[in-house]
């Protein structure tokens, strides 16, 4: 691929743009910001950093959509009486259990993540490990699809308050697939999910509250990591991905949950085999 000579901020307008719109489907923002970031001439240590970084406006992006069910979380599980207000019993333990499992099923990728983060980016950074993650990824999908239709795999679980600790610990392992790039860190969860017997309205909005701690800590650890090679002039760069990522985002996570309602998953794995094909191609 040949680099474009566009300036950095439309190449952060860009990559949020795409971050936003990919980063809560099952067709991997991560992949799609090497791949882009690739054809724009967007590469190196800091354009890795950047493509992490970004992540957090899509997470702003869930935690603004779900505001106030995440208060009610947050207000059960520490209890009614410091809020000074009434809350039934059932609801505190459906907020608690809800916390609980997000945190479980969050474990398994921060540990995993910390052995074999760096190594993962040195060598699977790159457009043709993606690539192939991205065809392997569409037919995993299909998999999934053709198993769920049929009636010797029904339903277990239809909303995610049903989730026990143990379903959230396969899920979390599910997540961990998504350190290699192209995979899909929504597509590991939400097609985990229906594999573990969650609807998938079930398994994409427990990927969606997943994605908080997911992608703050991410963002976090790799900002902290590699701060030597950040200055104040990446400021309004960093400030153009966050905020288009944050609202291309809000757009996707409000789409999603009326699709998956009513759809499969069926057109985002052709997607994924077609665009993956592609880039091998090229």
């Amino acid at each position: 691929m040949n680099d474009l000579a566009i300036s950095p901020w439309l190449q952060a307008l860009i990559l949020g743009v795409v971050e936003g719109l990919t980063e809560f489907l099952p067709i991997s923002s991560t992949g799609h910001l090497i791949l882009i970031g690739s054809l724009i001439g967007f590469h190196g240590e800091k354009a890795k950093l950047f493509d992490v970084a970004i992540q957090t406006g899509a997470m702003f992006a869930v935690i603004w959509y779900y505001r106030e069910r995440l208060l009610r979380a947050f207000r059960g599980s520490i209890g009614a009486s410091f809020f000074g207000m009434v809350c039934e019993e059932s609801e505190r333990a459906l907020s608690w259990r809800l916390l609980l499992n997000v945190l479980t099923a969050f474990m398994p990728a921060v540990v995993l993540g910390l052995l074999f983060g760096s190594a993962i980016k040195r060598y699977l950074f790159n457009p043709i490990p993606v690539a192939l993650a991205f065809v392997v990824g569409g037919f995993i999908i299909l998999w999934a699809e053709a198993r769920a239709a049929s009636d010797q795999h029904p339903i277990r679980i239809e909303n995610i308050d049903r989730i026990s600790g143990l379903d959230a610990l396969k899920l979390g392992l599910m997540q961990c697939f998504a350190l290699i790039p192209g995979t899909s860190r929504s597509g590991a969860t939400i097609i985990g999910g229906m594999f573990l017997g969650l609807s998938r309205k079930a398994a994409t909005e427990f990927s969606f509250f997943l994605a908080i701690p997911t992608l703050i800590g991410a963002g976090l650890y790799d900002i902290y990591k590699y701060r030597a090679l950040l200055s104040w002039d990446d400021l309004p760069m960093f400030a153009i991905g966050l905020t288009t990522a944050f609202f291309s985002a809000l757009v996707v996570v409000h789409w999603l949950i009326q699709f998956v309602a009513k759809h499969s998953f069926v057109a985002f794995a052709w997607y994924r085999i077609v665009f993956g094909a592609l880039v091998l191609i090229t």
